[in-house]
């Protein structure tokens, strides 16, 4: 008799270990909205421009800085960054992903001390340098690896970690750097340029209790430990049938994936069907750089301060609130009522609208206190917005687009382009908001507002909805060459041909021993 494999859609709780395993993972994600929101509030310190910047004593804060430091400061992290990221794909075809954070988490410690112990800015740019290179392997590592674990209707919310952590550490490093800014000494920045050790080292060790990716392992040939990493992974969530649907299904795909496999993965991330993921996985990962996100990260406390918001760290917190607000209700949204195209479209138009909304009033009157109060509520707007919709659903998106056997590759170089694009974001931003250059302050969101609307055109006409797909699944889908609109009603057949495995295999249980045995003597 053929068994019916009932699928079930289990909760968060039910799957509690897993969701576990990925907040542990997802953790190295903090790195970067810590150093975003702390090191982007340094330039705004008083005990910092002491040292790295100049007297100015027409400045609100009595100091200065040069705008080629600001730029060496924010961009070094991202540019290295960059570098790693595009290493990530070789470093993971031997290593895995557990090990590529793992070697992170030490080039993070390198980094920080040499940070820590400088007072010379050629030096302060070394260290931000090499803490790229290790954010870059955290990232990278940890987006691929919770999306290759997590349960296919779980994944959207499982990798939404991503922004979670984000806004997380954000908000713990405006809290630091706040209660650090009055200092006059070096501590004002020396403890949270420390702090950066705290989500290193408690991922380093978590990653002892951690599997490593049943999907890398099955690409190495190492079966065995696959299936035992699988079985952690869905301890308590699925057995039986449905833990071996999912074997099946991982199987079959990984098997189709060395078929199609024509060379070096860095060459087949540009051919066939694969072409298609690989560009919209890199359209993805732009939208994040395209929302303005990163000029706000990276000088929204300095950019308050010039336009003369007396209180600009606690109104960064503020920010930093909102937007992991946003995140909590757009992992909600994306787990139980909208996908993922219809969240990016509607989170795309909304932060366009924030960005056009204080570059009006800003050209209006740019020093007026109402001027002040609408840039202050629409930059709050923006983080909830982008958080909530873009922020929760880029990574959840740019890691289901690609295949299985190119993931380190495709996201890896894909980081690496949001990285480049950061860094000319953090490159050129001081000269458009800067008094000493063009002082265009807040009218600078004319420029992001019309790139959120070009988002909003790619989302529309090339972004297929991948809500509650395998991964298998997708693979399927795209080899069939199936256009975006049509995503949705396309029915896959290699889940069909999963459980008539399991139907054999059950046919084969049922037999009688003597029969089996008979069966086999005959073949033999």
């Amino acid at each position: 008799m053929p068994v019916t494999v009932t699928l079930t859609e289990t909760s968060l709780w039910t799957n509690r270990r897993c969701l576990l395993i990925c907040c542990v993972v997802s953790i190295a994600n903090m790195q970067y909205g810590f150093d975003s929101a702390a090191v982007g509030s340094l330039q705004a310190m008083p005990g910092f421009l002491k040292v790295f910047g100049y007297e100015d004593p027409t400045s609100p804060l009595g100091y200065g800085i040069n705008s080629t430091v600001q730029q060496l400061i924010t961009s070094l992290l991202t540019l290295g960054s960059f570098v790693s990221s595009l290493t990530a794909g070789y470093f993971a075809g031997f290593f895995g992903r557990r090990e590529g954070l793992w070697a992170a988490c030490i080039l993070n410690a390198v980094a920080c001390g040499i940070q820590i112990g400088t007072d010379s800015a050629g030096v302060l740019y070394l260290g931000r340098l090499l803490l790229g290179f290790a954010n870059g392997f955290l990232v990278t590592f940890s987006n691929v690896y919770t999306s290759e674990v997590a349960p296919a209707h779980l994944r959207g919310v499982m990798v939404a970690l991503f922004a979670y952590w984000v806004n997380i550490g954000s908000l713990v490093g405006s809290v630091v750097v706040n209660f650090t800014k009055h200092r006059m000494d070096k501590l004002s920045y020396r403890i949270p340029l420390a702090c950066l050790y705290i989500v290193p080292t408690l991922l380093a060790i978590g990653l002892f209790f951690v599997p490593e990716s049943p999907r890398w392992l099955l690409h190495k040939g190492r079966d065995e430990q696959a299936r035992r990493a699988l079985e952690r992974l869905r301890h308590g969530a699925a057995s039986g049938d449905e833990l071996e649907l999912e074997w099946i299904e991982m199987n079959k795909g990984v098997e189709e994936e060395l078929k199609l496999a024509k060379s070096i993965s860095f060459l087949d991330m540009f051919r066939g069907h694969d072409l298609r993921r690989t560009l919209l996985c890199y359209g993805m990962i732009a939208c994040q750089t395209a929302s303005g996100v990163w000029f706000l990260i990276g000088y929204q406390t300095y950019f308050l301060s010039i336009a003369g918001i007396t209180k600009a760290f606690e109104f960064s917190i503020m920010n930093t609130c909102f937007g992991f607000l946003g995140v909590n209700i757009g992992m909600y949204a994306i787990r139980h009522l909208v996908g993922r195209r219809t969240i990016l479209i509607f989170g795309a138009v909304a932060c366009g609208l924030c960005e056009l909304a204080t570059a009006i009033a800003a050209s209006v009157n740019m020093a007026s206190v109402s001027t002040g109060k609408v840039l202050v509520a629409f930059t709050a707007l923006f983080m909830f917005f982008y958080n909530g919709c873009v922020g929760a659903a880029s990574y959840p998106v740019a890691t289901e687009l690609v295949s299985s056997r190119l993931r380190a590759w495709t996201v890896g170089t894909a980081t690496s382009l949001g990285y480049v694009l950061a860094w000319l974001t953090g490159f050129c931003t001081p000269y458009f908001i800067n008094p000493e250059d063009l002082n265009w302050g807040a009218k600078y969101g004319y420029i992001w507002a019309a790139s959120n609307f070009l988002c909003v055109l790619f989302f529309y006409f090339f972004m297929p909805e991948m809500k509650g797909r395998s991964l298998e699944e997708l693979d399927e889908i795209f080899e069939a060459g199936v256009p975006a609109r049509k995503f949705k009603q396309f029915e896959c057949r290699i889940v069909e041909d999963a459980m008539h495995d399991v139907d054999a295999i059950h046919d084969v249980q049922e037999k009688p021993e003597g029969v089996f045995v008979e069966s086999v003597e005959k073949a033999v």
